[in-house]
């Protein structure tokens, strides 16, 4: 999933809110057989909904959005220009991030206008599994793709400001924090970093503008956390390379533009990259390119993950990333958005915390609120402990990479404890607000949800203690 875990030259229409079309009776089963009747499949050419036009009203009757306009949560400030009004003190108990200023501030405060294009349109989109990828465009405009890349023509935007930008589109919506990790932080960064001169020339723009959506497919169905095991092979076949394989939980894989496949190198006569890995630019309508959008997800409703097969797939020579000559290469990239993740969980707790805070105060029990309880108190000032030690986690992270200094085991340590910590503050915060906290208008629910993914990509909780481990023992307990 990498995020684990992007989009199309050409998306089928949207069916629209009206009736479904006649399904097509499924046919019966082969004597002897006792299939589930939930395993037949959707009715033949009916369209994949990528969501809906940014710029248009909802153009659905209310009886059909999940919004109802009773949200027990408020909507956070989408005009926010001040640190204090960003991130009030209620969430800052140290003060940590009170004195950003600058272009720190500018990229923050860019981040979190978005809450209004966002806010009214993520539950519809979460609750029917729609892509509005017109969202991308709308990251580009606001040159929030760069995920701290040097791009020229670009800002370049400090450790700082990119953990604070992964942090507040994360605070508004987990799927939409997901589209800069795999557009920017992944496909754009595999280019910048490992890239010809050529093929910078060809996908940069294009990609840190949203106008052409990009993916990165290192994940297969049988090698997840042991990817460095892929099975995918690109072949030598005179003046191309032919790869086969397949690649699972790939964001923007389907009905995109451009898809970076990591596969194993087979050339016997290059010994220096035969059966390494490399990285290789396969634009998506390419023959033998088939790419089916994964369903039944429960979280990151908002952002397609693709299940990719490459059947004999050409491309010329050049599309080879030539800065990828092994696996070691990928991991460069690989730990590089690690920290996003860590970010991108603070944002996903600090809005948990924050609903959870609104509606202790607010809810009216036995004839008083909630806060004036002796346990909530206690609840509240817990998830607030919780969620300062994940901004310290990440300041100090971000001080680290300014200073050139930062270690991959310490981006796997933050990973490790802030997808933790999350989804504690998450669970804590579902149960405070009783029934409230399961209906996707009052945003716990959903938060809680994609907290799940965070939890698994870019490194299971497992592989990433591992790292840690073995920095701290010097022995590696990986095989």
């Amino acid at each position: 999933m990498t995020s684990n875990s992007t989009p199309d030259p050409g998306p089928m229409p949207d069916p629209g809110p009206g009736p479904n079309p006649d399904p097509v009776p499924a046919p019966l089963p082969p004597p002897g057989t006792d299939p589930s009747p939930w395993d037949a499949r959707p009715p033949a050419g009916r369209p994949i909904s990528l969501g809906g036009d940014l710029g248009a009203e909802a153009d659905q009757p209310t009886s059909d959005s999940v919004a109802t306009g009773r949200a027990v949560i408020s909507a956070p400030d989408a005009d926010a220009a001040e640190p204090a009004e960003l991130l009030p003190l209620q969430a800052d108990h140290f003060g940590l991030f009170q004195d950003v200023a600058g272009e720190d501030l500018e990229a923050w405060r860019t981040a979190r206008s978005l809450a209004a294009d966002v806010l009214p349109r993520i539950n519809d989109w979460w609750d029917r599994g729609e892509y509005p990828v017109e969202l991308i465009g709308r990251l580009g405009e606001l040159d929030l793709l760069t995920d701290g890349l040097d791009v020229p023509g670009h800002r370049k935007l400090s450790p700082l400001a990119t953990g604070l930008v992964n942090m507040e589109l994360s605070r508004i919506d987990g799927s939409l924090g997901t589209m800069v990790g795999v557009q920017g932080g992944l496909a754009l960064r595999s280019i910048v970093l490992l890239g010809s001169d050529e093929q910078k020339q060809r996908w940069v723009e294009p990609i840190v503008t949203g106008r052409e959506y990009a993916g990165f497919a290192l994940t297969e169905p049988d090698h997840g956390s042991d990817s460095v095991s892929l099975e995918t092979v690109a072949r030598r076949d005179g003046d191309q390379w032919v790869l086969t394989g397949e690649k699972r939980w790939i964001g923007n894989g389907a009905g995109g533009h451009l898809t970076v496949v990591w596969a194993r190198v087979d050339d016997p006569a290059d010994e220096a990259l035969h059966g390494q890995v490399s990285g290789f630019l396969v634009e998506q309508h390419l023959p033998g390119y088939e790419a089916e959008v994964i369903r039944g997800k429960v979280a990151l409703r908002a952002i397609h993950q693709a299940h990719i097969t490459l059947d004999g797939v050409r491309v010329p020579l050049e599309a080879r990333l030539p800065g990828a000559r092994s696996f070691k290469d990928t991991s460069t990239v690989l730990f590089a958005t690690r920290a996003g993740v860590a970010w991108g969980a603070l944002g996903h707790a600090t809005a948990c915390y924050e609903s959870a805070l609104e509606h202790a105060r607010t809810r009216i029990q036995f004839g008083r609120p909630l806060a004036k309880s002796q346990h909530i108190q206690v609840r509240l000032s817990t998830m607030l402990a919780t969620l300062t030690s994940m901004q310290l986690y990440c300041t100090r992270l971000a001080d680290l990479e300014s200073a050139g200094a930062v270690r991959p085991e310490q981006a796997s340590l933050a990973k490790v404890h802030n997808t933790r910590a999350a989804r504690e503050i998450a669970a804590d915060a579902r149960d405070l607000l009783g029934g409230s906290g399961i209906l996707l208008e009052n945003r716990v629910a959903r938060h809680k949800a994609d907290i799940e993914a965070l939890h698994t990509y870019e490194g299971t909780d497992t592989m990433q203690s591992l790292i840690v481990g073995r920095s701290v023992t010097g022995t590696s307990a990986f095989v």
